[in-house]
């Protein structure tokens, strides 16, 4: 490339502190003012031209010396090549030395000495390759191996999606990636960045890309990180399932170090130009017509050629990095939500207000819980020891037969009976009002939970309250705690009773001269 000489007075000083007081590369741009890079290329154009001294120098003339480091015309803008040896192909250099995890610069220089012999030595090879990737971006001079690294982030700014029959305006997130050795984009919009969008946002990702990468860096993203640490980050154990999954592992970028993700951040800011700036004046009425003009401005973006490499996205894509990334499993990843419960007294554990029964000699013992869409499972040590079909239906109980205790072991310790008396030491209301509780459910441990619950509503109110209260939810027939809960968090416990419970207490009359219900069926 054409590159303006210096100043004759420049060249001297810098020969000199170079040459003559033989000073390193490094301690000569220091001194001189020079860029490294600067003093490199003239100690290459003199050790050609065989001119190391400044008493050389005096014996030629100004355009003489400019002639002999290779520099043509007064001007000396454009610069003839430092020497007649063969240049190697930089660009395919770059693309050999990113292609292949054990390929390295000796090597490279090795095949390149045996075409031509006559080339440059190993020293010149490297310093003259690093001069030329110094023109590069600094996301280009990244030399990520193909098939090694994908970096993951979201987009700094959203896409608004209007609501057709209220108007009301939601921000989609945008999930962006890219692969290290091709810079390979991947965008799509989600409506947030919560565990299950990010992690399906994944799922999606390497289906574009019809393989995975041996890590994954995303940024410190609360939904794949648990703790944000310079040196050790932790990864949450949805994230983790997901990589062991796709044979793949995480490595999230160190707080406050940008060039850890710099791919990321390049790639963020090329979909914010061409795709968010791109679509500001457009509106969108759902999530998927979002995607699909997403999925139309990629195309253009990954056939878009890069600067300096001379190549697509997906030029760099279809011949460096495709052919080296994992294959996918046959099964696509289902996300599964993770959550550390205990198993109560009854046996069972809740997962999103629904409860499940386990093994009943596992009570009190702490389990992991992971739901997806169609299955419950929960785990002890890693070992799945029970599994449910997952139900929507907020409080209900799924309960496995081979679960609940023998007679005459666990009913021995927690029974009905000794509820009760705990219920009755808060008053004899409290326990009558737990006995009709646990006698209005299919089995009695189903029961067991919100009993204790109740009990356990004296310590924040007291007794006398807690009393009030359940007498007043049995007037009116809603035995169950979130009416006593709701009546104590009100303070309504003890308020005359209402026309609706009048009413019912008036019905609820037994007399030989009232017929009943029944009678008229």
């Amino acid at each position: 490339m054409a590159q303006e000489r210096l100043a004759m007075k420049d060249i001297k000083e810098l020969l000199r502190l170079r040459f003559g007081l033989g000073l390193s590369q490094r301690q000569t741009a220091r001194a001189s003012g020079f860029s490294k890079t600067t003093v490199l290329e003239y100690e290459a154009r003199a050790k050609h031209c065989n001119l190391t001294s400044v008493e050389e120098f005096e014996k030629l003339s100004v355009d003489e010396i400019f002639e002999r480091l290779g520099f043509k015309g007064k001007s000396g803008v454009a610069a003839v090549p430092l020497s007649s040896k063969p240049l190697p192909d930089w660009k395919q250099v770059r693309e050999d030395f990113c292609r292949h995890k054990h390929v390295t610069m000796l090597l490279l220089w090795t095949e390149y000495k045996e075409q031509h012999p006559e080339g440059y030595q190993y020293s010149q090879f490297c310093d003259l390759y690093k001069q030329w990737s110094k023109k590069l971006s600094l996301t280009m001079r990244q030399e990520h191996k193909a098939g090694e690294k994908t970096f993951i982030d979201y987009a700094g700014s959203t896409i608004d999606i209007v609501d057709s029959e209220t108007g009301e305006a939601k921000s989609a997130q945008v999930f962006v990636s890219c692969l290290g050795g091709s810079s390979y984009v991947y965008a799509e919009a989600t409506m947030s960045q919560g565990m299950c969008d990010w992690l399906m946002s994944h799922r999606r990702m390497v289906e574009f890309y019809g393989g995975v990468s041996e890590i994954l860096v995303p940024d410190n993203l609360k939904s794949g990180v648990t703790k944000a640490d310079r040196y050790e980050a932790g990864v949450n154990k949805a994230y983790v399932e997901f990589c062991e999954h796709y044979g793949t592992c995480v490595i999230p970028a160190r707080s406050g170090k940008p060039k850890d993700k710099a791919k990321a951040e390049v790639s963020v800011q090329v979909v914010s130009r061409w795709v968010i700036a791109a679509l500001r004046n457009r509106t969108f009425y759902s999530l998927a017509e979002l995607n699909e003009v997403i999925r139309e401005l990629l195309i253009k973006i990954n056939n878009r050629k890069m600067r300096h490499i001379g190549k697509s996205r997906l030029e760099m894509f279809e011949s460096l990095e495709k052919s080296v990334l994992k294959s996918l499993p046959a099964r696509a990843y289902e996300f599964g939500e993770w959550k550390k419960v205990t198993a109560n007294i009854d046996y069972h554990i809740e997962f999103a207000d629904v409860f499940y029964s386990v093994p009943n000699h596992l009570t009190g013992e702490s389990l992991w819980v992971r739901g997806t869409n169609s299955v419950i499972e929960v785990y002890k040590n890693l070992e799945r020891i029970a599994s449910h079909r997952r139900s929507f239906r907020n409080g209900k109980y799924i309960t496995d037969p081979s679960h609940r205790p023998v007679a005459h072991q666990e009913h021995a310790k927690w029974t009905p009976e000794r509820i009760v008396s705990w219920a009755n030491i808060k008053g004899d209301t409290v326990g009558e009002f737990v006995k009709k509780l646990i006698a209005s459910k299919a089995h009695p441990e189903q029961g067991f939970r919100s009993s204790l619950g109740v009990i356990r509503l004296a310590d924040k109110y007291g007794d006398i309250r807690l009393q009030a209260a359940c007498a007043k939810a049995m007037r009116i027939e809603s035995v169950n705690y979130q009416t006593v809960k709701n009546m104590l968090a009100n303070n309504v416990e003890s308020l005359r009773p209402t026309d609706d419970e009048l009413q019912k207490t008036f019905f609820d009359i037994n007399h030989e001269n009232v017929r009943g219900g029944s009678y008229y069926h």
